[in-house]
């Protein structure tokens, strides 16, 4: 069988449940059914929608590896409320949200057993969710469930970050922990306000964490300076067994609630870049979950290039304007250059 560069002709498993469609925090939110629909609808309609496992549910024990007792205590016992004014909870929410968890943790143990990449298409997200709160649409941190999972085998897990938003709940679950690194690039002064560059972790976690704080405007260009500049060098350097993409769309130049300025194709490369690191570093055990992203399009079309570089198929894009050809983020890549150089061989 030929391959690419990250072996990507081999068949990748797509988790995947009809039942993240139920979560609906209300008819008019941006976090919708809708943005799934649209994704699912496109991979279809290009013959990608394929290979799809039904996940389990995360089990609590799972669970309360990054989240406190308490937390999921509050988080159950209400048949409906809110953990913020645009994150409702209503009776269904704990169950789909421990089912999203279960996709991401199902995929990355299927990854590390086979040796190839695979996808979960879930809903709610989970990046702002940390280990007693929740927020921004996010209840249940899925991605650092799964981290978490590998590493208490004894892996080392390298989680890249590319939303518009900061992880918050991803940072603060693995800011001490040295075992994963945490990378994320986010537009800087927007929801939840945290992730400097200064912020580098904390304890012996001091270094694993890894913040580009993007100013509005940054885009294709200046992801392409932070990945060669800082991300593709350390975690080369860390040499994970596992990575784990967290892929936010809402840094898109169409997306409605930021101002970053990436174009489908660039998302593309970023995340096919991703794709072929982790063939090099870790034998292509990664794990590609879904974040936010709110212009339907733009949601759809990126997540098809996506699942097509992964097997070898090139997606057409219609959302291609370059609006940063001259890297208007590269002060926050020297920034965070300059904040991990006493722990990272960077140039």
């Amino acid at each position: 069988m030929g391959s690419s560069p990250a072996g990507h002709c081999a068949r990748r498993v797509i988790a995947y449940s009809p039942r993240f469609l139920d979560h609906a925090p209300s008819p008019l939110h941006v976090e919708r059914p809708d943005r799934l629909r649209a994704v699912v609808a496109r991979l279809r309609s290009e013959g990608l929608f394929e290979d799809v496992a039904e996940p389990e549910p995360a089990a609590l024990e799972d669970v309360r590896r990054v989240h406190t007792q308490e937390y999921l205590d509050a988080f159950r016992s209400p048949p409906e409320g809110f953990l913020d004014p645009e994150t409702a909870i209503d009776a269904d929410t704990f169950e789909i949200a421990r089912l999203a968890a279960g996709a991401v943790l199902g995929a990355a143990r299927a990854s590390v057993r086979d040796g190839r990449p695979g996808v979960a298409l879930v809903r709610p997200p989970g990046h702002h969710a940390g280990p007693g709160y929740g927020g921004g649409f996010c209840y249940l941190n899925s991605v650092a469930i799964a981290a978490a999972d590998q590493a208490a085998l004894g892996r080392r897990v390298a989680i890249l970050d590319y939303d518009a938003h900061h992880g918050n709940g991803t940072r603060d679950i693995f800011a001490e922990d040295p075992r994963v690194l945490y990378v994320s690039t986010h537009e800087f002064g927007i929801y939840p306000g945290t992730g400097p560059a200064e912020d580098v972790g904390e304890g012996e976690g001091r270094g694993f964490t890894v913040n580009v704080p993007f100013r509005a405007g940054s885009g294709d260009a200046s992801y392409g300076l932070a990945f060669d500049r800082v991300i593709e060098p350390i975690v080369r350097a860390f040499r994970p067994d596992v990575v784990l993409v967290s892929l936010g769309i809402d840094a898109h130049y169409r997306d409605p609630l930021t101002f970053p300025r990436p174009s489908s194709p660039g998302y593309v490369d970023l995340v096919g870049r991703s794709a072929d690191l982790a063939s090099g570093v870790c034998g292509s055990r990664l794990v590609i979950a879904m974040e936010g992203g709110y212009h339907l399009g733009a949601l759809a079309e990126v997540w098809a290039g996506v699942v097509g570089r992964l097997r070898g198929t090139r997606v057409r894009a219609d959302l291609t304007e370059d609006m940063d050809r001259a890297g208007r983020g590269a002060a926050a890549v020297d920034a965070a250059a300059r904040a991990l150089s006493p722990y990272w061989n960077l140039r």
